[in-house]
């Protein structure tokens, strides 16, 4: 490690708050009332009560989940034997990662105690405390005595992460690497290079995958473990051959792969080259691997080769398992974590790199199209579908295995129940993708001669919300595409220098015309602007090729919407389009309207905009609870703004009595019950979380929802234009393919609920 990165990783741990992880109350303790619920006397009819019913701990208490990371410090990372107190800033990295990748919580513990018996004793004295224990750092071969004897003593998950999270991981690897290069598991040759805790755990998984145990030769530092060797330890002897091989070179010949475990360097170039043909190398010494990934690729071409190393492909990372494996077993309170519980772990992870990645996942590793393959045999440790892939399958093996305690019934609560305790999405998100699956439409994307519309539409063909039609240059479409292995062979690309289109133009030029005529646009005029994509494309959607547009991602936000304004127009009898942004906060959506159209609405225009964003919400199966905004709160300023916001109130509630609206009233107090209560208790708003946001203008909006979006952290949906005569969405400039994912959701939303008699109001 250079200077400066050691400087930092001092800084990281001491800087602030010394340590990674603190403790956080999860209840009230604001009032002495709470206090009393959560220490004396309240707490002692919960005590009781578990007297009386042990597994009403579960209930009660933090147990459920919660993890106990325990070591005794003798075989830290690659540091060796460094100690208990040393090996503490791992243990706290340890729960850190457990918490942010799948809510678990950790109490990290080192035990200064290296005498089996004793640590052995310790952790079942502290057993009831948790509802897991994931051992760490303990070196071979205490640790297989240890994980053995705490798993018979116990009736909660118990696993050693160095043992089996290693070959967990290196199991789905196995099986994906085996399915590029066509070979058969039950038929391959294999060579292990280290015999200590993770390389013998490893070797019990592939052999449980169907590895052959007579073509499996192991070595340590001392040679190939043969069964006239006195100096094995039960572990190993298991995996001692009979055949005349002594040296890691007589016993790599032929391999079919390798698993390196053990020290940097002892694969040379000469025992790679005397491997099979497609070899599979997995060295993972750190930070040394027993070959390095360079070396390994220019000797032999057909490897497939992964390490430990986060810098290089297929990276055997034991992250991509025990978050998500304990996530599954304390979800079902299982006894243990047995095999086949890590089986199916394996299985998940394997079958996971096979699906389409996400953007997010692209972006953090600054790829393009991440795909299986040599060097993507593996999901990414960032990837946000592991704890709904992982975790599941965890959870169904332990039930049919026979260990969990509180079965799973309702599969698609629990995948939304993981995805709401990681905060990855919103409910939201959920009801606009289910709402797209049920009946994808046509959303005609005008920019596609860009990646970021292309692969957001691969992920909308992939996940079936819905039919893009690309508008552009063909040739340069198709060249994106081959470029970056993008699944959207059969997806319609619509371009202007085409025969078909030449003639539609011609058609479509005498439309505009009549629209425009009486607004300064000649036919010839109307033939010049239906040469550029920002007025085609409105008019592909007004004839019916696709059923919602959306476009704006290379123009500003004025000249894209223009263009749909004139061609599609508005809604019969509505004077106003609005634009609404969506946030999406951990408790729950907040609508903002109006944040891109209207400079300085009216009264009359606030309380158009109003129903128009009424509408949207209720589009998405919620209640408003609408808060028309302003400086001043219920008429403690009068002037021309907050009159005319107090105006758009009153026709409100004497015209829509049933809406439940109010104003105007600044934005703390609206978001804020506590100070309503205080201050404003006749509001018609207290007691209701206020969800959607009328702003009294275009400035006042527009800097709230940019600050929202670039400060808070929160996923912001928008713009959603209201009030179009046919679905039509404009992009923000150089939006992110995540963001066009959903606006194209939003699209689809829009086309099914779309009025198709509406008339064109044009501008």
């Amino acid at each position: 490690m250079d200077k400066l990165f050691r400087k930092d990783a001092f800084n990281y741990h001491a800087l602030g708050r010394p340590g990674k992880l603190e403790v956080v109350p999860t209840k009230p303790y604001a009032t002495q009332r709470d206090l009393s619920l959560a220490y004396t006397p309240g707490v002692a009819d919960p005590c009781l009560a578990i007297n009386k019913n042990k597994d009403d701990i579960y209930r009660y208490t933090g147990k459920g989940n919660l993890v106990a990371v325990i070591s005794n410090g003798t075989a830290v990372l690659g540091l060796g034997d460094i100690g208990a107190g040393a090996g503490k800033p791992v243990m706290e990295g340890k729960g850190l990662l457990f918490k942010v990748f799948s809510d678990i919580d950790v109490f990290d513990i080192e035990i200064d105690e290296k005498d089996p018996d004793l640590f052995v004793a310790a952790v079942k004295a502290i057993a009831p405390t948790f509802g897991g224990i994931n051992l760490e750092d303990i070196k071979a071969p205490e640790c297989f005595e240890i994980e053995r004897r705490l798993k018979k003593m116990l009736d909660i998950p118990v696993m050693h992460d160095d043992q089996h999270g290693t070959a967990i991981i290196t199991g789905a690897a196995l099986m994906n690497a085996l399915e590029i290069v066509g070979k058969d598991i039950h038929k391959i040759k294999l060579f292990v290079s280290g015999a200590g805790a993770a390389a013998c755990a490893c070797t019990d998984m592939y052999i449980k995958l169907g590895v052959a145990p007579e073509n499996i030769i192991m070595a340590d530092i001392n040679g190939v473990l043969t069964k006239d060797r006195t100096d094995l330890s039960d572990e190993n002897r298991k995996f001692a051959t009979d055949k005349n091989i002594h040296t890691l070179a007589d016993g790599i010949k032929g391999a079919d792969m390798f698993l390196g475990l053990s020290a940097g360097g002892v694969l040379k170039k000469e025992y790679l080259l005397s491997m099979a043909n497609n070899p599979i190398v997995f060295a993972m010494a750190n930070p040394t691997p027993e070959i390095s990934y360079e070396e390994a690729l220019s000797t032999r071409s057909d490897v497939i080769m992964g390490t430990g190393r986060s810098d290089y492909p297929n990276q055997i990372n034991n992250l991509l398992g025990f978050p998500y494996i304990f996530r599954g077993a304390l979800d079902v309170r299982a006894t243990a974590i047995n095999d086949e519980m890590k089986i199916a772990a394996s299985r998940a992870i394997a079958a996971l790199a096979k699906e389409p990645v996400p953007e997010e996942v692209n972006i953090a590793y600054g790829v393009h199209n991440l795909k299986f393959g040599k060097n993507y045999i593996l999901p990414k440790a960032t990837d946000p579908r592991l704890i709904t892939t992982v975790a599941p399958a965890v959870a169904k093996a332990a039930m049919k295995s026979g260990v969990a305690r509180r079965p799973i019934k309702d599969w698609d609560k629990y995948h939304h129940e993981l995805i709401k305790r990681m905060g990855l999405t919103n409910p939201v998100k959920h009801q606009m993708k289910a709402s797209c699956k049920k009946n994808p439409k046509r959303v005609l994307m005008s920019d596609a001669e860009h990646y970021s519309i292309l692969k957001a539409a691969e992920i909308a063909v992939n996940e079936k919300l819905a039919i893009p039609v690309l508008l552009g240059n063909k040739k340069k479409i198709n060249k994106i595409i081959r470029d970056n292995e993008l699944e959207l062979k059969n997806v319609e690309i619509i371009d202007l220098k085409s025969g078909e289109e030449k003639k539609r133009s011609r058609e479509y030029a005498q439309q505009l015309f009549e629209k425009r005529r009486r607004k300064g646009m000649t036919l010839q005029s109307a033939k010049d602007y239906l040469k550029r994509y920002a007025y085609y494309s409105p008019m592909l959607v007004e004839n019916g090729v696709a059923d919602a547009l959306l476009s704006g991602l290379t123009r500003n936000y004025p000249s894209a919407i223009r263009p749909a304004l004139q061609v599609i127009g508005k809604r019969k009898n509505v004077n106003v389009v609005s634009g609404m942004y969506i946030i999406l906060t951990k408790e729950g959506p907040l609508f903002l309207s109006d944040c891109t159209v209207n400079k300085n609405p009216t009264s009359e225009e606030l309380v158009k905009i109003t129903l128009q964003t009424v509408s949207a919400v209720k589009g998405f199966k919620m209640e408003p609870n609408i808060a028309l905004l302003s400086y001043s709160n219920f008429g403690s300023v009068s002037d021309e703004n907050s009159l005319k916001v107090r105006k758009a109130v009153k026709i409100l509630h004497e015209q829509y009595p049933d809406l439940r609206v109010d104003g105007e009233i600044q934005a703390n107090i609206a978001l804020d019950q506590e100070l309503m209560k205080e201050s404003f208790p006749f509001s018609r708003l207290l007691g209701k979380r206020v969800n959607t946001l009328i702003f009294p203008n275009l400035e006042s909006a527009n800097i709230a929802y940019k600050l929202l979006h670039k400060t808070s952290g929160f996923e912001t949906i928008g713009p959603v234009l209201n009030g179009m005569n046919k679905p039509a969405h404009v992009l923000q400039m150089g939006s992110s393919v995540n963001e066009i994912v959903n606006m194209i959701m939003i699209s689809v939303m829009d086309a099914q609920n779309n009025n198709s008699d509406t008339k064109t109001n044009n501008k």
